[in-house]
């Protein structure tokens, strides 16, 4: 969008606003928010005004400050869309591969299934929805800690014991964080009998308006099924993921 047009305008004088709070700051007034962007302070002021008008922005005194009720309501939006086109995502995934699919999220150093398509011939039994499983072990647990820090991963799992789940479960943090780095790389991870004996999943982030992970989107199946048709299956995983987050307002 041109940053010249009335919309692109009044696009950079929110950002303008928002990047004065995440310094620190309260927010602006007119004078300064035009400082900043270098612009005429009359234009500024419009700009200011219109987005105040439009529920971006709020205004005490002289001062502007973001209006938080329009990231709440984005919030909610995005957990909308994870239940209604994640679950349209996933059949389709399902269709695709013709493996059970599920979506996991986040939930302290757990992964929690919250939506899942699961075809006759994958051949697992049972859902899993609402279920917690361990992050470090868990089929969707790089993906949900894909674009966290190590400082933070290290958070995550300070108090849990690496217990082993199967053959292949990572046995400390460094080890999780090798795998999470290779898969990276790699676009999307495998866990290859971490979680269970005979079990292998592929899964990819799936990121949200605000270029944050909100879940994993995960292909799960026997190894001896899934593993020959690896590339195959992580090319329509990476293609829904990247559907999904769109339908997100995610913007690469």
């Amino acid at each position: 969008m041109s940053k010249t047009s009335s919309m692109g305008r009044g696009i950079m004088a929110v950002l303008a606003v928002g990047s004065r709070q995440a310094a620190g700051r309260n927010g602006g007034s007119v004078s300064e928010v035009a400082s900043d962007l270098g612009k005429d302070r009359s234009q500024v002021s419009r700009s200011l005004r219109t987005a105040e008008q439009g529920g971006f922005l709020t205004r005490t005194g002289r001062t502007y400050s973001l209006d938080w009720s329009v990231l709440t309501d984005a919030q909610l939006i995005t957990v909308q869309r994870l239940k209604s086109d994640g679950g349209s995502a996933l059949d389709a995934l399902a269709a695709a591969t013709d493996e059970a699919c599920f979506l996991g999220v986040l939930h302290g150093d757990s992964t929690v299934t919250i939506g899942e398509s699961v075809p006759a011939s994958s051949n697992l039994v049972g859902s899993w929805l609402g279920r917690p499983y361990p992050a470090y072990c868990s089929d969707a647990g790089q993906a949900v800690l894909w674009e966290a820090s190590e400082p933070e991963v290290r958070r995550v799992f300070s108090d849990v014991e690496f217990a082993r789940h199967g053959p292949n479960t990572p046995a400390d943090v460094d080890e999780f964080l090798a795998r999470r780095d290779a898969a990276k790389a790699r676009g999307y991870s495998i866990v290859d009998e971490e979680a269970e004996p005979g079990l292998y999943s592929l899964a990819v982030p799936v990121r949200d308006f605000k270029g944050d992970v909100a879940a994993a989107l995960q292909i799960v199946g026997i190894k001896a099924r899934l593993e020959p048709r690896r590339e195959r299956c992580a090319a329509a995983l990476v293609a829904q993921g990247r559907w999904l987050e769109s339908r997100l307002g995610f913007l690469p």
